[in-house]
């Protein structure tokens, strides 16, 4: 299958799942949405035993593009009800509810909603320069995509504070020592080590596998769906602050926010 936002391809029992939106590779509700029917696809092919999520460009994923009409609250019309649903959510929690293990091959930048992709992943294979941030703060927003359920768990809780309340960034060498990579290499080898690490993952029994790993991640994708919803709820409440339409100005003009708690 490939598209211009998306190509999947299958090498033996690994199936590569490319975003194409450089350099950025910002996503939206149908990326995200087009993401979970190719999960749900393979779940389904026999062959298939492993997943590869990577991405063309410079970065990952930057996560959602705010200088979009659709993002941008000064070009919204109206703001949704904090109860009003999320369908990008929705899709997000369909990829956590697929049985197959995933690899997240990860360059550049995975940043705000990227990060929380970058995060969906068994596995995480990392360059020196991948940067990882939870900059929702910098933007007057909430943590969304399930970050504030799965970081915890990868990094500890006080981690995951210490990054959702600064917004620091950290780099590569800091994921692997912090639990949140699991293997660090070059840029021009980060396909191999990913496509390696899986092949390690493919060689063993694929029902044991799965087993396995329904073990270990049982309960997530419930866990997710009901964490998203908190979110979305904070979202849309934040949405409607002035500090939430300074934070996105500050943050596009890459300077501190102005924040008067209103």
């Amino acid at each position: 299958m490939s598209d211009t936002d998306l190509d999947v391809s299958i090498h033996g029992h690994v199936a590569l799942l490319e975003i194409q939106r450089p350099p950025n590779n910002f996503f939206d509700e149908t990326l995200i949405t087009d993401l979970a029917e190719q999960f749900e696809a393979l779940d389904e092919n026999r062959d298939v035993r492993v997943l590869i999520l990577a991405a063309a460009g410079k970065h990952f994923c930057a996560g959602a593009n705010f200088a979009s009409p659709a993002r941008n609250p000064d070009q919204r019309r109206e703001q949704p009800a904090d109860d009003a649903g999320n369908p990008l959510y929705e899709a997000a929690v369909r990829l956590f509810a697929c049985r197959k293990p995933v690899i997240g091959a990860i360059q550049g930048a995975a940043i705000g909603g990227g990060f929380g992709l970058a995060v969906m992943p068994d596995f995480r294979v990392v360059t020196p320069a991948a940067r990882f941030a939870a900059n929702f703060v910098k933007l007057g927003f909430h943590p969304g995509f399930g970050l504030t359920y799965t970081l915890p768990k990868l990094i500890g809780i006080q981690r995951a504070a210490r990054m959702f309340m600064t917004g620091e960034r950290i780099d590569g060498e800091t994921a692997l020592a912090w639990g949140l990579a699991d293997r660090l290499t070059s840029p021009e080898k980060l396909r191999d080590e990913a496509f390696a690490m899986a092949q390690e993952i493919a060689e063993n029994a694929p029902l044991a596998i799965e087993s396995v790993r329904a073990t270990l991640r049982a309960g997530i994708a419930d866990a997710v769906k009901a964490q998203t919803d908190h979110e979305n709820r904070e979202q849309n409440r934040l949405r409607r602050t002035n500090d939430h339409k300074e934070g996105v100005k500050a943050v596009a003009e890459r300077r501190p926010g102005n924040f008067t708690g209103t």
